[in-house]
């Protein structure tokens, strides 16, 4: 039952809001192109409901500098001060409403982390893949990159095996009052932790025997 009202309650507020804020979403789009080129829309493949991949849309906030070798250079060296002010301001997550629209997100659910990723959880881990994945979520009103990988993945299984519409709604009270006072943004998120696979490939507080490697 929660999941029927969940797809209505997301369904109906991501078309409203599409179409209250797509004057909003034009402006940005035209100073994303001016400042930062083509494309204006990051996509990238992320894991969603059961793991199925789907494509997460974001409003573009780095160049595509590279290196000699043709490389592309580190985030923190791509993210350009208009970038920086998206993030901040989350107008960077907009597009992710059409995402919502579609099906292929919740507004609240775990974040879809990195395809690259799906390897390293635990058994346990891989329920946060049983719901839908949010625009925000338990563990980003939690502390988001302020938490280590084992906390942030803790909360998001917590929210599947305790979801409800009054836990959303808390959620959703919770991610509009730290919006607004722009609490716990990393500009770049690698340069305050590292990612996943690169910690659980190392090893760190994890038994091999409960990753999920193929």
């Amino acid at each position: 039952m929660i999941t029927i009202l969940k797809r209505g309650f997301d369904f109906i507020v991501s078309l409203i809001a599409l179409i209250i804020l797509s004057p909003v979403m034009l402006v940005t789009a035209i100073l994303v192109r001016y400042k930062l080129g083509s494309p204006v829309i990051f996509k990238q493949q992320r894991p969603g409901l059961y793991g199925k991949p789907f494509y997460l849309y974001k409003f573009r906030t780095m160049t595509d500098e590279r290196d000699e070798n043709g490389e592309l250079l580190p985030d923190h060296m791509r993210l350009t001060p208009f970038g920086q002010l998206l993030r901040k301001l989350s107008l960077d997550e907009l597009p992710q409403l059409y995402n919502v629209l579609k099906g292929d997100m919740s507004f609240v659910g775990p974040r879809p982390l990195l395809m690259k990723y799906l390897p390293y959880y635990t058994h346990e881990e891989m329920k946060r893949h049983n719901v839908r994945p949010g625009i925000t979520g338990l563990a980003q009103v939690s502390g988001r990159n302020n938490l280590s990988w084992d906390e942030r993945l803790k909360l998001d299984v917590y929210y599947v095996e305790n979801q409800s519409i009054f836990l959303d709604f808390y959620i959703m009270l919770k991610t509009v009052v730290k919006v607004l006072k722009k609490e716990d943004i990393v500009d770049v998120p690698s340069s305050k932790m590292l990612d996943l696979d690169e910690e659980r490939s190392q090893g760190n507080d994890i038994d091999e025997n409960k990753i999920c490697s193929p």
